[in-house]
């Protein structure tokens, strides 16, 4: 007999449930989303490029995915530094929205949100938050040498805007970044929720 045989088996665990995840605070984890084409520049010159590859619409929101990107033009060793570190776009407060890439949406009717490192639950009291939210999700990655620096980014909209057009704003003041912005059409986020599928069929 192996001495592993003898160990007794784990106890069975009550399977808890699981907490409803708030709307506000991220995509469903049970979607594939449709994803929408809406690749464009918020900004563009000759060294910088802020841009939206991107949207993945799901039931509830949609996911923007940003690239950044500079390009080293006459730049000192020291000062290449300084644009690579900012461009990696760390947080410096979570309190403080106004530090890095500005990411903000408005909405057709007025509304306006603007990218946070924490939801409204962080802030606000009770179940009522109707939006609209932005949520920073974090980055999908970069990388950076003698002559250019690349990051992206992701940003969680609540909820869906399908009453007209939206517009994403942009601006980055420590990079010289103006604001800029681009106009998301409501009718190609409302076609790409028709192409959301969910994971599990009852």
């Amino acid at each position: 007999m192996s001495f592993f045989d003898a160990l007794p088996e784990p106890p069975e665990r009550a399977r808890q449930p699981q907490p409803i995840r708030p709307g506000w605070a991220g995509p469903p984890s049970d979607e594939l989303p449709g994803v929408v084409p809406l690749g464009g520049f918020v900004h563009k010159n000759r060294r910088m490029v802020v841009a939206l590859k991107l949207v993945e619409v799901y039931s509830t929101g949609c996911l923007l995915d940003l690239v950044w990107s500079v390009r080293r033009v006459d730049e000192s060793d020291q000062e290449w530094r300084e644009i690579v570190e900012e461009s990696y776009n760390h947080p410096r407060s979570s309190l403080d929205t106004r530090t890095g890439l500005e990411v903000g949406v408005a909405f057709a009717d007025g509304r306006k949100a603007v990218a946070a490192i924490h939801g409204p639950a962080s802030f606000e009291e009770g179940d009522d938050i109707t939006g609209p939210v932005l949520t920073t999700l974090g980055g999908g990655g970069g990388s950076n040498n003698a002559e250019s620096v690349q990051f992206t980014g992701r940003y969680w909209l609540w909820p869906l805007p399908l009453e007209g057009d939206c517009t994403l704003a942009i601006r980055w003041r420590a990079l010289g970044i103006p604001e800029g912005s681009l106009v998301l059409p409501g009718e190609h986020l409302e076609e790409a929720l028709g192409r959301v599928q969910k994971y599990w069929t009852e």
